[in-house]
C-alpha cells in the first residue's frame, strides 16, 4: 500500500513538472523575441524593470526561466546589473503569484483546458497557435497533477510510517530548507515545489513551521540554477546577477529563521487553511525582500562588481558566445541565437579574408600563418552550430523555421568552404610566393587586389543578406557572380597579353596569379549561396536562373542534411 501511495505522488509531482515546462516552452515559441525585446525595452528604471520581470515571470510560470533569461541578457552586456537585479526581484514576486492562483480548487477547469489545447494544437496551422495549444494543454496537466497529489496524500495521513518519515525529516527548520533547496534545484520549478509544500501541508503531513521553511527553501533553490546555468564559461562578471539574487535570498532566508514559530502561529491564526497560509507566506516574504532590496540595489551592484571582476584574459574566440541551450525549447530565440553566431563566424571569415591577400601582397609568413590558424575557429564554429541546429531540431519546428534553421546550417557550411580554400589554397601560395622571393608585376598585382576587393565587398553584402533576408540585395549578388565571370576572364587574358610579351614577373609568377584568380572565384561562389533561398522565397528562382546559367538543381545542391 505504501509503495503505491509513494508511487502516485511521484507521478503527480512529475505530470506537475511536466504541465509547468509545456506551459514554458508554449510561452517561449509562441512569444520569445517578443519577451526579450521587453525585457531590453523595460530599462528606464529599477521600478519598471520590477513590473517587467513580475508580468513576465507572471507569464513565464517560472522565476528559473526569467533569471536565465535575464543572465544571459545581462552577460550578453544588453541589460545592465542594476536593474537586471530589479528584474529578478520582480520575477521571485511574479511567481508567487501563481502559487495564489492555483491554491485555489480550479481543478474542474483542467478537462476544459484540455478539449481547448488538443483542438487549438491540431488544428492551429500556425506556430502561435500551436504554441498557444501547449500552454492551455500544460495549464489543465498543472491542474490534474495538484488534483493528483491532494487525493493522494489524504488517504495516507493515517499511516503512521508515513508521520514517522516525515516528522523526522521536518522538525529541523534548517532540514527543512536544504531539502527544499535541493528539490527546487533539481525540478527547476519553485513553483511546482511551493505547490507540493501546499499539499503536505494541507494534508497536515508537516506542520505550519515545517511548510514556512521548506518554502524558504524553495526561494533559495529557486537561485541556484542560473547560478550555475546562465553564466558564461570562463566569465565572472557574468555571475554577478545569479550571485546577487542568490545573496538577497540567503538575506531573507536568515532574517525569517529565528521568527518560524512566531510566523506560523500569527499566520495560521489568519489563515486556518493551511495551503493557504503557505501560498501567503511565500508572497509576503518575497514582497518583503523587493521592499528591502529595491532601494540600495545600487551598493549591491557596487558589491557585486567588487567580487566579481571582468575577465582580464583573452577570449578563446572559438568558444560560442550565443549559442544558449537555455533556449532550445523556444526555436524562435535559438535560431535567432545561430544566426547571431553564424554571423560571427562570417566576420572571422571576413578577417581571414582580407588579411591573406595581404599577407601575398607584402610577404608577410607571420600573418599568413596568423590567417591560418584562424580556420581552426573557422571548423570549430561551424561543429557547434550544426550541433546546436541539430538539437533544436529534434523538438517541433514549423515550416519556417525549419527552413531558416537549414538556411544558417548551410550558410555556416559555405563559410567553412571559404575558410578552408583561405588555408589550405591562399595561405599556402602565400607561402610558396614568399619562399621563392616571386614578385607580380604593378599591373598584376593591381587586378589582383581589384579583383580581391569585390569578392570581400560581396562577403559584407552576403552577410547582410543573410541576416536581413533582403531580396534586392539577393539579386545584386547573383548579378554580381556573373559580371566576376567577365572580370575573371578578362583578367586572365590581360595576363596571357603580359607573358607574350615576355614580362620577367609575370613569367614566374603566371601559375600563381591563375590559381588566386581561381580561388578567389571559388570562395565567390561559396559566399553567392545565401542568396538562392531568399530568391527562392521570393518567387524569383527562375530569374536567377536566366542571370546565372544554373539549373534549380545545382544551385539548391548546397543546401545540407543535419548530422
Amino acid at each position: 500500500m505504501g509503495s503505491i501511495v509513494l508511487l502516485d505522488l511521484l507521478g503527480g509531482v512529475a505530470l506537475l513538472l511536466w504541465g509547468l515546462h509545456m506551459v514554458l516552452s508554449g510561452v517561449l515559441r509562441a512569444f520569445g523575441p517578443d519577451l526579450r525585446r521587453f525585457l531590453g525595452k523595460a530599462l528606464r528604471n529599477r521600478f519598471t524593470a520590477f513590473v517587467a520581470g513580475l508580468g513576465l515571470t507572471a507569464v513565464l510560470q517560472s522565476s528559473t526561466a526569467t533569471g536565465l533569461m535575464t543572465t544571459s541578457l545581462a552577460a550578453d552586456g544588453v541589460v545592465s546589473l542594476v536593474p537586471a537585479l530589479a528584474i529578478m526581484l520582480g520575477a521571485n514576486v511574479g511567481t508567487t503569484l501563481i502559487v495564489q492562483v492555483l491554491s485555489f480548487n480550479i481543478s474542474a477547469a483542467a478537462p476544459v483546458l484540455f478539449v481547448i489545447g488538443l483542438v487549438t494544437f491540431r488544428v492551429g496551422g500556425q506556430s502561435l497557435t500551436r504554441a498557444l495549444g501547449r500552454i492551455a494543454i500544460g495549464l489543465g496537466l498543472t491542474l490534474l497533477a495538484l488534483h493528483i497529489l491532494v487525493d493522494t496524500l489524504a488517504p495516507a495521513e493515517q499511516a503512521p510510517a508515513v508521520r514517522v518519515l516525515l516528522g523526522a525529516i521536518t522538525h529541523d527548520p534548517v532540514l527543512c530548507i536544504v531539502i527544499a533547496a535541493a528539490l527546487t534545484w533539481a525540478a527547476h520549478s519553485s513553483v511546482a515545489v511551493v505547490l507540493l509544500v501546499m499539499s503536505l501541508a494541507y494534508s497536515h503531513f508537516v506542520t505550519g513551521e515545517a511548510a514556512l521553511a521548506l518554502v524558504l527553501g524553495a526561494n533559495l533553490g529557486s537561485a541556484i540554477n542560473p547560478l550555475l546555468e546562465g553564466a558564461v564559461p570562463g566569465d565572472p562578471a557574468s555571475r554577478r546577477l545569479p550571485l546577487g539574487n542568490l545573496l538577497n535570498r540567503l538575506v531573507g532566508i536568515l532574517i525569517a529563521l529565528p521568527f518560524l514559530p512566531l510566523l506560523a502561529r500569527e499566520l495560521t491564526a489568519l489563515q486556518p487553511d493551511a495551503a493557504k497560509m503557505t501560498a501567503e507566506f511565500h508572497m509576503l516574504f518575497n514582497v518583503a525582500l523587493a521592499v528591502i532590496f529595491i532601494a540600495p540595489l545600487d551598493a549591491v551592484a557596487w558589491l557585486l562588481v567588487r567580487i566579481l571582476p571582468e575577465r582580464r584574459q583573452p577570449v578563446d574566440p572559438s568558444v560560442p558566445r550565443y549559442l544558449d541551450e537555455t533556449t532550445l525549447d523556444a526555436p524562435s530565440l535559438a535560431i535567432t541565437n545561430a544566426a547571431r553566431e553564424t554571423l560571427r563566424m562570417g566576420d572571422t571569415v571576413e578577417t581571414m579574408l582580407s588579411q591573406v591577400m595581404t599577407a601575398i601582397m607584402t610577404n608577410d609568413r607571420k600573418l599568413a600563418g596568423e590567417v591560418s590558424r584562424m580556420d581552426n575557429v573557422v571548423d570549430r564554429l561551424t561543429e557547434a552550430i550544426k550541433l546546436y541546429i541539430a538539437r533544436l531540431t529534434r523538438g517541433s519546428l514549423d515550416e519556417p523555421e525549419g527552413r531558416r534553421a537549414m538556411e544558417i546550417v548551410s550558410f555556416a557550411i559555405n563559410l567553412e568552404h571559404v575558410g578552408d580554400i583561405i588555408d589550405k589554397n591562399l595561405c599556402e601560395l602565400a607561402v610558396k610566393e614568399i619562399k621563392r622571393r616571386y614578385q607580380f608585376s604593378p599591373e598584376g598585382a593591381a587586378e589582383l587586389m581589384a579583383f580581391h576587393k569585390r569578392i570581400c565587398e560581396s562577403l559584407r553584402m552576403a552577410l547582410g543578406v543573410f541576416m536581413t533576408g533582403d531580396v534586392a540585395a539577393a539579386r545584386r549578388l547573383i548579378r554580381e557572380k556573373a559580371e566576376l565571370r567577365s572580370i575573371e576572364l578578362a583578367a586572365g587574358d590581360r595576363h596571357f597579353d603580359r607573358l607574350r610579351e615576355g614580362r620577367p614577373e609575370s613569367i614566374e609568377t603566371s601559375s600563381l596569379h591563375l590559381d588566386i584568380l581561381r580561388d578567389l572565384k571559388r570562395i565567390h561562389s561559396h559566399i553567392c549561396s545565401v542568396a538562392y533561398p531568399v530568391l527562392e522565397a521570393a518567387g524569383e528562382l527562375s530569374a536567377r536562373e536566366t542571370v546565372t546559367g544554373e539549373s534549380a538543381t545545382d544551385a539548391l545542391a548546397v543546401q545540407p542534411k543535419l548530422p
